[in-house]
Order: C-alpha cells, then sequence, then structure tokens
C-alpha cells in the first residue's frame, strides 16, 4: 500500500487506497513512538506480526501535539497525517492533536475520528483494539471492538496535574471495566491493577543472539574508561544528581548516557555542565550491545520510589545478555539478579562503580551464552498471542 492522507478538522475529503476487509487484524495504540529506538510495544508488534503472517497491524503512535508546539513557539507540521507502511503488513499512523485537552473532549474525540479513518482507509473491518495509551478508553467503549490493556508503566504514581490525574484515572477506570483482557509487565502492575479483576503478567524480554553478537568498538563511544548508562533519562527514574557525583569524582572517566532525553531543562543542563559526561542521545537498537559490550562498566542510576517499582525495566535483560560489569541502585528488576550486576544502595553506589572500574577486565562478551537466565521476546510474543487469541474467541462468542 502507498501513503495516505486522512481527514483534518473540517475537511470531508479522505484519500485512501482500496483495500478488502482483513481477518486477523489489530490497532495498536501506543505511548511509543515508532522509531529507531524500539521498546516493549515495538518488539512485540515485530515478534508477533512474525508469528502471525495473516496480521495486519495499524499501529498509532503518541500524537503531535499542536498546541503544545505553539505554545512553545514552534512552527507545528499542520499537514494531513499520513500512514506511513512500514512493510505490507505494519502501518503506522501519528495523529494530529489539534486542541488542548483543558477544553474537553474534543481532542481525544478528533484522535478517535483520525484512528477510526485510518482503520476503514486500510480496510481492518472489525479489529482487536490494543490499547497502551489509556487517552484511547473512549475509543474501546465507543467502538466496541474487543479490546486488550496492556500497563506498561504506573504513570499515577508519577507527578501529574490534577486534571492530567484526574483524567488518566478515568480512562483506567473504564479500560479496567471493558477490557477483555489486561496484559502488565511486572509484579507491582499484576498487584496493583489485580485487586479487582484478572491480570495476565508478560514481563519484558531481550534479543539474546542480538546482545550475544561480538560486536565492534561503535565509532561514537568515547576513548578512555567508560561508565555507560543505556536508556531513556526521565526525571522519575534517572537519578541526575548521581550521576554529577560519580562524574565529578572521577574526572577520568567517560560518563555516556546513551538514549533519548526527555528530562527537565534543568536537569539536562546540570549534566552538559560536567565535562566529562557525554549524552550521545538515542541511538538505533541494533547497535546498543556495541556500547554495552565495549563499557568498562554499566552503571543503572535509578531512583527508588513508587514509580520505578512499577517497572519492569528492559536493560535488566540487556545487562544479562551482554554480560558487562554493571553497577545498579537497588531499583525493582534488579534487586534480585546475580553476576554481572551488582546492586548498591545510593551513598555506596560510586564506590561499587570505581570497585567495578579497577576490576572490569577487557572489553566484550564475559560470559558464555549459556549463562544468561533471560527469557527471549519471541517467547513474550507467543504470551501474547495466547491473551489476543482468547480475547478474540471471547469476542466471537458474544
Amino acid at each position: 500500500m502507498t501513503d495516505m492522507a486522512l481527514q483534518t478538522p473540517g475537511d470531508s475529503t479522505v484519500t485512501t487506497t482500496e483495500a478488502g476487509p482483513t481477518a486477523l487484524a489489530v490497532v495498536v495504540c501506543s505511548l511509543e513512538p515508532w522509531g529507531q529506538v524500539r521498546r516493549r510495544i515495538r518488539i512485540l508488534v515485530d515478534e508477533i506480526v512474525q508469528l502471525q503472517p495473516s496480521l495486519q497491524v495499524l499501529y498509532v503512535a503518541p500524537p503531535l501535539d499542536v498546541p503544545h508546539q505553539l505554545q512553545q513557539r514552534r512552527l507545528p507540521d499542520l499537514a494531513r497525517p499520513r500512514l506511513e507502511p512500514v512493510c505490507d503488513r505494519i502501518h503506522v499512523l501519528r495523529p494530529r492533536k489539534w486542541w488542548p485537552r483543558a477544553i474537553g473532549p474534543f481532542a481525544d474525540r478528533s484522535l478517535e475520528h483520525q484512528v477510526l479513518d485510518a482503520t476503514a482507509s486500510l480496510g481492518l473491518g472489525r479489529p482487536l483494539l490494543w490499547i497502551n495509551d489509556a487517552s484511547y478508553a473512549s475509543l474501546a467503549v465507543r467502538t466496541g471492538w474487543p479490546c486488550l490493556y496492556d500497563v506498561t508503566d504506573d504513570w499515577l504514581l508519577a507527578p501529574l496535574h490534577p486534571r492530567e490525574r484526574l483524567r488518566l484515572m478515568a480512562n483506567e477506570s473504564s479500560l479496567l471495566e471493558h477490557s477483555d483482557a489486561v496484559v502488565v509487565c511486572s509484579p507491582e502492575l499484576e498487584r496493583s491493577r489485580g485487586r479487582n479483576r484478572t491480570v495476565h503478567l508478560i514481563p519484558n524480554g531481550v534479543d539474546l543472539a542480538l546482545f550475544r553478537a561480538p560486536m565492534p568498538r561503535p565509532a561514537g563511544l568515547p576513548p578512555g574508561p567508560v561508565a555507560l548508562y543505556v536508556g531513556s533519562l526521565h526525571d522519575e527514574r534517572f537519578d541526575v544528581p548521581l550521576v554529577v557525583q560519580l562524574a565529578t569524582r572521577r574526572p577520568d572517566v567517560r560518563v555516556v548516557l546513551v538514549g533519548p532525553d526527555s528530562l527537565s531543562t534543568a536537569a539536562t543542563a546540570e549534566l552538559r555542565s560536567v565535562d566529562n559526561i557525554h549524552l550521545l542521545g538515542p541511538r538505533p537498537y541494533e547497535t546498543i550491545p556495541a556500547f554495552m559490550q565495549h563499557a568498562d562498566v554499566v552503571i543503572v542510576p535509578h531512583l527508588v520510589n513508587p514509580f520505578t517499582e512499577s517497572l519492569d525495566p528492559i536493560k535488566a535483560y540487556e545487562c544479562l545478555a551482554a554480560g558487562r560489569p554493571t553497577v545498579a541502585t537497588p531499583a525493582a528488576g534488579f534487586r534480585e539478579l546475580g553476576p554481572p550486576v551488582v546492586i548498591a544502595q545510593r551513598e555506596k553506589f560510586v564506590e561499587a562503580v570505581e570497585t567495578a572500574l579497577a576490576g572490569g577486565g577487557t572489553a566484550g562478551l564475559t560470559l558464555s551464552l549459556s549463562d544468561p537466565p533471560v527469557t527471549s521476546w519471541r517467547t513474550r510474543a507467543e504470551a501474547m498471542v495466547s491473551v489476543m487469541d482468547g480475547v478474540r474467541a471471547e469476542a466471537a462468542g458474544r
């Protein structure tokens, strides 16, 4: 299929490509963009498409927030949202959020109409609705499509504006009540979301073959001793003062941060003010093992708080697979791990990193292929397919 221009407010024209109804289809409303950084939902979609050769996927990425861009005095992209084909069976839609949610339900209704237009354009008929972004809760109720709610983070535990919190609570309550199945990725989410209904625990995984394949040192990795962090930089999970403390105490060590920067402006400025802290930004997923294999030590300076307790960090699986010396704070997902991961309380973290640097040995893989007790993404995808099949069967019986 070629790109398709979709409807914008006040425009009754929809340009489509003819397509017949699809027997097996899923609309994924995700909090994760589709890009070079592959996270849980994106990885599972890739794996599930391989497992189900007839499956068609509409992947709905986070919307382009036009009011926010105008508020930031940036020129927004006012073009019609387009369906971008990733392959013949996966299309990505990035909707436009035309209005602020403060004025009422118009913003979410507009997003829903854009998703419905894209679904019709692809001829997906009555797809399974896989919701990760709870703001699409009313779409599940309005359409009556078979629905799976996939909870990957407990944003109710993060600092939110009171209006945002109330809206998220209402959306979550609706999804927990109306969804045919609820999937969570961590034991804490299983406990909190499973109080009043059955939930399915499907943790994260790792591409073991990718992370165990020896790779050359990446060009972007600076020379010298390297303490590497891989992952999103986020105020609710990343301990900026602790990283600054490490870099200040060891100016001979390059503290390298690889991943999207979602920190506050002040936090990013604090990191950039230290000469031996290097913010490399996001890197393609396929290159991450090379960065980890050639780090002298991998660091996980996570905050320990109610929000991080709800997580199942993908990087925990990747640290085990890569096999490099790793020092982590006692955050969820890491506390139970053994070698090569060392757990250090915050006040002992810098000392533990120094010990790891002194005894890290040469770069590369340090564990045999059979050592890491980790589960593959393929196994996780098979579990998700089983849940999806159950949702479809239940819907067919109604």
